[in-house]
């Protein structure tokens, strides 16, 4: 073998990444290393190339080996096999001059063999430990298989269903958005990078990337800083406090520039005002859409992007294809092109790839640790936590184990669709469907009695758009035909189950939609079922939050299940039979009609605030629909019922260096155990720029026996009262507050408080 880079730092104690190392260590071994790269070299570790059979994009890279080897490949992403990496790590290590190892990433972004819910359905548990530990579990598998980066967690506020990548994030609220962020950082890092199970997080989209106009992925976003700061940049700013090892730059323009080239967002905000120390990367051909924006040709928009902060180039090999040529003319300089080298360079040394650049390439890891009994046990779990039960008229749910069930719709029968979106690591042949997981459940019991009932749409076309990625599932016998049957089999029915809604590519990226209802075909559907007369349960699979109008006025129980992953048939049995009491919480409104998008429970009154839930002449208000959202945000039914008490706050009167409590208590009043969120808003009544009319300060989970009853204590500082004000300086202000606690956004106690 010969003597490479990572050989020396064996002999020399450099390398190591142990907890007793301190950065002037790193420091003097990067130095060393760059002192003997060539420039051709250090951009070489600026590009990120795309190989293997998982392509998320459209381009794919060619030449790849040829490339490693001359030193022009800083990392790959989504190749999939702990044998894979470790080839191409040797061609890296082993005949490459400098013997720089290669860092491979991959779009984890829900798991990676195990699959959770999507993280839309994730954010609904409210369970920062269950989140974090969907995060070390994906972590814990994509290392097992040579994954040692991962883009995830996607941290983008959304307040617009139509835009289909509101399924990857966390929802509305930039409060609970920031608890999530800290927990998927800390469940993928461990706070330990050196280990062999952990991986580095890459915060994503930076930023406002859910704010697009109409919905639209990759369309403009435009908002101005003291609604960036408020609401969108506090989830990017809490992972970077949670030490992120990477950020990953959003399609959309920034202050009219695209965030890949933006200095303002990448180095003035990100580096020097948050502190972030590690790298930036560029999305999928991001530099090279900047051409589109209107802001040059590829040498200008790489320059450009270096010159931003932005340190590698995921697929349009700008930085390695032109930077050199740029330096000649001076349209960049050497220390931009070493600092985004070093930054790389550093991330491997984080990881501890110099150390062993095969720490990840185990391939006896794979049998032991990925899809494993106790990470599926985990994931049914978490999956039955992310369930919201929007209605439940006459407690048809849970379902008794008796008589016959018919399970209809085009949901039902499907492997594929079970993990969602963003699952690019999925192997779906092994994972339930919902008929399986039922007649698991009810085994000898009861009879589940299946018919598909309708395609998931009438057009053919749109249907293969919507199931692309293999989630096909068209079925080819006419509609009257599908429908008979399904009518025939309801009939000798007790209850019908239907599982329908979307499928899994309705919602991820470039999945923007205008009409969010349910789907033609499966809507005449249930218009039947529904004439039988009989229980109905629908089982609403989606993404985004839909338009339930009809849903909600004709069937007795619906049970949101967005996409539990892997585990998600038997999840979805779990809650139906009632071994799972669900309690799920929305983290983003249903809307009533897409007119009224986008939306969000911590809206800014007008000066003519809407009085009633109605129309009223001059105020702020729809003449044909109702202001308030279908089901509201931290809204989620469970099978049993929660009271609650009037607040009772520890003083009127909180100080800026003191805290007060506030204090209510719940009550089961319900039949059975359950668990509750119980939700904290704040309205700060009178500021020196308009505030919200709540906004979302604090939760808690608490799990009650029936009857049982407990006290839900929140303490309130100064810290908590902060905001941007409308010169970006981070206040609180003395004045009038309102404290609000309760089930949801919309049902709360409240009591006031003054800020001295």
């Amino acid at each position: 073998m010969k003597k490479t880079i990572w050989g020396l730092a064996l002999l020399l104690g450099l390398a190591s990444c142990s907890g007793n190392k301190t950065n002037n260590e790193m420091d003097a071994f990067i130095n060393d290393l760059m002192g003997k790269m060539t420039l051709e070299e250090k951009l070489g570790q600026l590009n990120l190339p795309v190989t293997g059979d998982i392509v998320t994009g459209a381009a794919q890279s060619s030449n790849v080996a040829e490339n490693i080897r001359a030193g022009r490949v800083g990392g790959l992403f989504n190749l999939k096999g702990a044998g894979r990496v470790a080839e191409l790590q040797r061609i890296a290590v082993e005949e490459s001059r400098l013997g720089i190892p290669l860092i491979f990433g991959m779009d984890v972004i829900h798991g990676y063999e195990t699959v959770f819910p999507i993280p839309l359905g994730l954010s609904c548990t409210w369970d920062m430990e269950a989140i974090e530990r969907s995060a070390q579990i994906a972590a814990q598998e994509a290392t097992a298989d040579g994954i040692c980066w991962t883009f995830s967690p996607m941290v983008d506020i959304c307040h617009d269903a139509r835009w289909g990548r509101i399924s990857e994030g966390n929802g509305e609220d930039p409060f609970l958005g920031s608890r999530i962020a800290e927990a998927m950082v800390r469940g993928y890092q461990q706070g330990d990078l050196t280990s062999a199970n952990t991986m580095m997080a890459c915060v994503k989209h930076f930023a406002l990337y859910g704010a697009p106009e109409a919905g639209r992925d990759y369309n403009t976003v435009d908002m101005s800083l003291w609604r960036m700061y408020n609401e969108y940049f506090p989830p990017y700013k809490a992972a970077c406090d949670a030490g992120a090892g990477s950020y990953m730059a959003s399609f959309n323009i920034v202050n009219g520039v695209p965030a890949t080239g933006n200095r303002w967002l990448l180095t003035d905000v990100l580096r020097k005002q948050w502190g972030f120390d590690g790298f930036v990367v560029s999305d999928y051909t991001g530099i090279y859409e900047m051409i589109a924006h209107g802001m040059g040709d590829l040498k200008e928009v790489s320059a450009l992007a270096l010159h931003a902060g932005l340190d590698m180039d995921m697929v349009s090999d700008g930085l390695v294809g032109t930077l050199a040529e740029s330096l000649k003319e001076g349209r960049t300089t050497q220390a931009d092109i070493d600092q985004a080298c070093r930054r790389i360079l550093e991330a491997k040394y984080k990881l501890g790839l110099f150390e062993d650049p095969y720490r990840y390439c185990d391939t006896t890891r794979y049998a032991k640790e990925v899809y494993t009994e106790e990470n599926r046990r985990e994931a049914r779990r978490i999956a039955g936590e992310s369930f919201v039960l929007l209605k439940n008229e006459g407690d048809i749910l849970p379902l008794k184990r008796q008589g016959k069930i018919a399970l209809i719709g085009p949901l039902a029968n499907t492997r594929a669709n079970m993990p969602g979106t963003w699952s690019v690591a999925a192997t779906s042949e092994r994972y339930s469907t919902v008929v399986e997981g039922l007649k698991r459940a009810v085994g000898d019991k009861a009879q589940i009695l299946y018919a598909k009932g309708c395609n998931l749409m009438y057009d053919a076309q749109a249907e293969a758009d919507a199931t692309m990625f293999g989630r096909e599932m068209r079925d080819n016998r006419s509609d009257a035909a599908m429908r008979a049957e399904a009518l025939a089999i309801a009939r000798q029915a007790n209850v019908i189950v239907f599982a329908g809604g979307e499928a899994s590519e309705m919602a991820g990226e470039c999945s923007s939609r205008v009409g969010i209802e349910m789907p033609d075909a499966q809507h005449d559907l249930l218009v039947e079922l529904v004439k039988l007369g009989k229980p109905i349960v629908l089982l609403n699979f989606s993404g985004r939050p839909m338009i339930l109008n009809w849903e909600t006025e004709h069937i007795p129980a619906i049970l949101e299940v967005w996409f539990g992953g892997s585990e998600a048939a038997d999840a979805i049995a779990d809650v139906v039979f009632g071994d799972v009491v669900p309690s799920g919480k929305l983290t983003t409104s249903f809307p009533r009609h897409v007119g009224q998008l986008p939306m969000s429970y911590s809206y800014y009154n007008t000066g003519r605030p809407v009085q009633a839930d109605a129309f009223v002449k001059f105020q702020s208000c729809y003449m044909d629909v109702s202001n308030t959202p279908l089901y509201p945000f931290g809204y989620g039914l469970s099978y049993t019922t929660f009271s609650y008490s009037p607040i009772t706050l520890s003083s009127n009167e909180l100080t800026k260096d003191g805290e007060i409590e506030a204090k209510v208590t719940v009550n089961n009043t319900g039949k059975c155990e359950g668990t509750e969120v119980v939700q904290l808003y704040i309205r700060d009544l009178v500021g020196s720029v308009t505030r919200p009319v709540k906004e979302l300060k604090g939760f808690k989970r608490v799990t009650l026996k029936e009857g049982e009853s407990c006290v839900v204590t929140f303490t309130i500082d100064a810290d908590l009262l902060k905001f941007y004000n409308g010169e970006l300086e981070y206040v609180c202000e003395p004045g009038e507050f309102e404290v609000m606690i309760g089930t949801n956004s919309a049902d709360v106690q409240s009591a006031k408080f003054a800020l001295k």
